[in-house]
Order: structure tokens, then sequence, then C-alpha cells
């Protein structure tokens, strides 16, 4: 047996052992019921495990964004811009779409499976002492949990590899999200609206003040936040933190000219960017953005304010690499057309606001096809009624589907039967995504349109269905320019 062969295979063990370990963890991206509040989502914990891998997390300038929609788009963006500005730059998101390592990400480039097994093995022996000594003192303390982990690993990771900067995706609220531990150079909520309202509260102020929590004092905001009752919480919480506060149709501001006929080529939308700060008034004219969508653009007005912040530090940031950034940049199905002839769209769209905006989009940028197609799954604990009450008048033909790597996933069941109460009209079910994909393909002609939505899950599992298209994508991971 060859040693290249042995290698291979050991490495391939360690990888499965650190999964494993990791999968061990409570994950409340796969739970059913997602409890939140401090006993759950304790930052004591957090805060210790990185003290003793030494607080890698002060070593390098740090963007935190939170938001209910937009915020990965918003992070791919700055990211963007600050690589092509010549800065080792790490990106922190979440959910993946099919590989873990996604996650982390320097320059565009996706941490390897070595790197990956290696930050585990790290954090293996103290995260095992941890919760020995929880045990030993009978402590009611929560676990670690796997986002958790994943979290500090990023930080690692970054202060290994070198990282001018980080830009970190909260995951969920911010408040008592893991993220939270860091000290930034500006912290950018990007939106409020309707999402994980068990968790985070059933009114827009409710939620508003759970983003609002990784408001640090002294540290910039940017806020893309317009709609009147959350934006006086995120006001309400910079006052209080003496934070300087720039927000969106007040400090700065944008207008988008879309792209159109996506159905026929790539191209990209553009926008005009406003800024009034420090009593000065600026204009960026015809920047090109290549994420698709108004709301893509104004995600980059909120990236281009978070940027004039950081510039203002003093770090410095070319107008030409800021352009690049934005042009360049590509983010994994969001509106991402993954093949022609027909026409297929993959959206990760999963409340009412983003599928407001998915809508508005394929309405403006791509012409009127012959027959409009959906494939919908999603995710418990979502507006189900509000998401289906928009998508089914504006698609000709429907089916359901449920992912199958994730418990959470609503039974093709139940959609049918919201469905069935809305319109009175019975819609096929495809027992997986597979299947689903599968009955699409036969009854779509090169001239209809297609789009697959509902989860980040139903994009990720049916990326491997899409062999066929000419299209076909890469591996999933974040497109960023080469430095200057």
């Amino acid at each position: 047996m060859s040693r290249d062969f042995m290698d291979s295979t050991s490495e391939h063990d360690r990888r499965q052992a650190a999964l494993a370990f990791l999968f061990a963890r409570i994950d409340y991206e796969r739970a059913l019921f997602v409890p939140y509040g401090e006993q759950e989502f304790r930052l004591e914990g957090m805060r210790e495990l990185l003290a003793r891998l030494g607080d890698p997390q002060h070593r390098f300038a740090i963007v935190h964004v939170a938001g209910t929609k937009g915020k990965g788009s918003t992070a791919a963006m700055t990211a963007a811009a600050l690589s092509a500005a010549g800065y080792r730059t790490g990106l922190y998101s979440s959910p993946h779409l099919q590989r873990i390592e996604e996650r982390l990400a320097i320059d565009g480039e996706i941490c390897t499976a070595t790197e990956w097994t290696s930050l585990v093995e790290t954090l293996q022996p103290i995260v095992a002492e941890m919760d020995q000594r929880a045990e030993r003192s009978r402590s009611h303390e929560s676990r670690l949990t796997y986002f958790d982990l994943i979290t500090a690993m990023a930080l690692v990771h970054f202060d290994r590899r070198g990282v001018r900067f980080a830009v970190l995706e909260v995951g969920m609220g911010g408040r008592l999200d893991s993220t939270n531990v860091c000290k930034p150079d500006v912290s950018v909520i990007t939106s409020i609206s309707f999402d994980h309202t068990r968790q985070l509260g059933n009114t827009l102020a409710a939620i508003a003040r759970e983003k609002a929590g990784i408001v640090k004092p002294g540290v910039p905001v940017v806020s893309g936040v317009v709609e009147e009752e959350p934006r006086v919480e995120i006001e309400r919480a910079c006052h209080h933190a003496d934070s300087r506060l720039l927000q969106l149709g007040r400090d700065f501001d944008f207008s988008y000219t879309p792209p159109r006929a996506l159905e026929a080529a790539p191209a990209n939308g553009r926008i005009d960017f406003l800024s009034r700060l420090d009593g000065r008034e600026q204009a960026r004219m015809g920047l090109s953005i290549g994420l698709l969508g108004r709301h893509q653009a104004a995600n980059a007005a909120v990236a281009l304010a978070t940027l004039d912040e950081l510039a203002r530090q003093g770090w410095v940031l070319p107008d030409d690499a800021v352009r690049r950034g934005l042009a360049e940049v590509r983010w994994p199905a969001r509106i991402e057309v993954v093949g022609r002839r027909p026409t297929v769209v993959l959206d990760t769209a999963h409340n009412v606001a983003s599928i407001e905006a998915l809508l508005a989009t394929l309405d403006e940028s791509f012409g009127a096809p012959r027959e409009r197609l959906l494939v919908f799954a999603t995710t418990r604990d979502k507006e189900l009624r509000g998401m289906l009450q928009l998508l089914l008048p504006r698609f000709d033909r429907v089916i359901f589907t449920r992912y199958q790597n994730n418990p959470r996933g609503v039974p093709t069941e139940e959609l049918a039967e919201i469905a069935l109460d809305l319109f009175g009209r019975e819609y096929p079910t495809g027992p997986d995504p597979a299947s689903a994909w599968d009955a699409v393909r036969a009854v779509a002609g090169d001239d209809d349109l297609i789009c697959i939505t509902g989860s980040f899950f139903i994009a990720a599992e049916l990326r491997t269905e899409m062999a066929s298209l000419d299209s076909r994508p890469q591996a999933p991971r974040p497109v960023f320019p080469s430095p200057l």
C-alpha cells in the first residue's frame, strides 16, 4: 500500500472525526425548536474559549454585520472591496451551501479540509476540559454549541493566516450571537424584517433591539434600516452607546439601474451612491454591482458607507479597488442564474421580505418567459402563508418538495394544504428535491423560467441535480477580485 494512499486515508479519517466532534454539539441550525435566551446562549463560555485560544479576535480589524436579510451579501461585498484594496481579508458567513469549509474564506479562498481539521483538533482538548469542569461542578451553564465552535475556528483561522480584516456575519439575532464577543471597528445592521419571531420577538421594534445588541460603546454603526419603528430602536441603542450612526436615507443614499434580459446573457446592475458625511456631499456614479436586485443595490450602499467609515478611520481604500470589489463579487444562491434555455434561478429567500425582493428582481431583470415554474421547500417556523400568498399567483406551475439533509424541513403535505386553503387549488409535490427537479425539467421548455427558492437547504441540495445545464455553477464559493 503506497504512503500517499495511507496519508490520504489518514487525512480522511481525521476530517471525519473532526466533523463528528462538531456534529455532536448542539446545532440550532438543525434543531426543530430553537430556544433563545441567556441560558441557552451564554457568551461567557465563548469568551472563555477564545481566551484559552489566545484571544485571536484582538489581532485584526473587524467589521461586524447583522440584519434580518442582506447581511451575507453586504459582508461579501465589504470583504471583496477590502481584498481588492490589498488587505488580506477573512469572511465568516453562515450557513454553508455544500461544504462546511465555505464558512471560512480568505480573499475568496475557502478554508481547506486540512486546515479545517487542524482547527477542530486545536479546539478539542480545550472544549473537553470545559465540558468536564461543568460536569464536575454540576453547573447549569449550557455547553458550547456547534456555531460557537465554528465561530472560534474562524477567528483562529484568520489569526493564523495573518488577515488584516475580518468581516463577521451574525448567525441569528445579534445580542446573544457567538460573534458578539468581538470589538469591531464598524458595526453594520443591514435591514429589519420579520424572521425568527419566536426567538427575537413579533414586532419590528423587538427584533431591532436584538439586532442592535451588536452596538458597542464608541464604535460607529452603519444602518440600512429605513422603517420608522426599528430605526428608532437603533438610534436609541447608538445614543446610549455614544456611537456615531450613519443611516440609509439620511447620511447616504443610492439610485439603481437594473440589468435587463438576464435570460439571454449575464449583466451587472449599476448604482449611483451619494453620501453626506461630516457636512460634505460626495457622489460616486455608475458603480457596477455583481449581485442582482434592487435589494442588493441597497446592500451595496450599506457596504459603501461602511467602507467610507473605514477610510475615515485611516484605512486606504482606493476608489478603483472598491469599484472592482462590488463589480466582481459573486455570492452563490442569491438570485443566481445557474442555467439558460431554460432560465434557472436559484435563491435562498426564506421570509416574506426576501420573497418580495426575489419577485421584484424577476420582474425587472428578466423578460417575459413562456411559463414560470417554481420549486419550493422551506423551513419550520417561517411565515409559510405569507410566502405562499406572494409566490403562488406569480407562477404557472408549482411543485412543493422537502429538503432531505435537515429535519427542520416543512412536509410537502403541509405546504399543499396551506396552498389549497389559500387558493382552492391542489399543487403537485415531490418527495425529495431530486424528484421535484426531474418533474420540472420534464415539462420546462427552452423559453421558460424555473425558480428554486424557500431555503438555503433546498438551494444546496438542488445544486447537485443540475449537471445537465449548460451553465452549471462551480463549487459554491465567494468570488473576489484580485488585489491591486
